[in-house]
């Protein structure tokens, strides 16, 4: 059965001989991700374990064909919870630090128990917190984007806190970070709300 689709390609829900539910993203020709960041995610997720990040099973390749097989998350995607903790293990918990580089509603599932569960590590950096930055290609979904990154590439931790605000700021609004449907200045939620502020500020 077709879950839904995303920048990576389909996502599929299948099951295990034992039983358990899985969720399978195949890899799309068209997909703008290609073998590098199905690499990439294959080992963020070999090295890390954690109760709020989703588990990856496994994954299949086969000529041009990339599977990713992942626990399957009933709730489907976050547009409701918060999920800070899964954050803060990649930041710190972990003995390695990773930067998820595209953290958003739709890349955080549910489990059965409303339990939020970090996914899609396509687009995840391996860093040295030695470091005070490192400066990289400018990825990720726009609106979502620390200033620093967007600008001058600088990448930090910090770049994923912000990321995390703007979803908290999602939520607390009751309305998703893009618009379409809307009027112009409010199409964005970040530029609608600093509409706010300067005229609460200056007015």
């Amino acid at each position: 059965m077709k879950l839904g689709e995303g920048g990576f390609g389909p996502v599929y829900k299948g099951t295990l001989d034992d039983g358990r539910a899985i969720a399978v993203k195949q890899l799309s020709v068209a997909s703008h991700q290609g073998k590098a960041q199905f690499i990439a995610e294959i080992a963020t997720k070999s090295v890390v374990q954690h109760r709020n990040l989703v588990k990856l099973y496994g994954c299949c390749i086969e000529r041009v064909k990339r599977l990713l097989v992942y626990e399957y998350l009933e709730n489907k995607s976050l547009d409701q919870a918060l999920f800070a903790r899964g954050l803060a293990y990649m930041h710190e918990g972990s003995r390695i630090r990773i930067i998820h580089r595209d953290v958003k509603a739709s890349n955080v599932l549910l489990d059965a128990d409303l339990n939020p569960k970090i996914s899609d590590f396509g687009l995840a950096k391996l860093y040295d917190d030695k470091k005070t930055h490192m400066s990289t290609r400018v990825a990720g979904t726009i609106g979502y984007l620390a200033p620093e990154y967007a600008m001058r590439r600088h990448l930090t931790e910090k770049a994923d806190a912000f990321r995390f605000g703007v979803v908290a700021l999602e939520i607390v609004s009751g309305r998703p970070n893009s618009d379409s449907t809307l009027e112009d200045e409010q199409i964005y939620l970040l530029e609608w709300l600093g509409i706010f502020y300067f005229l609460k500020y200056y007015l």
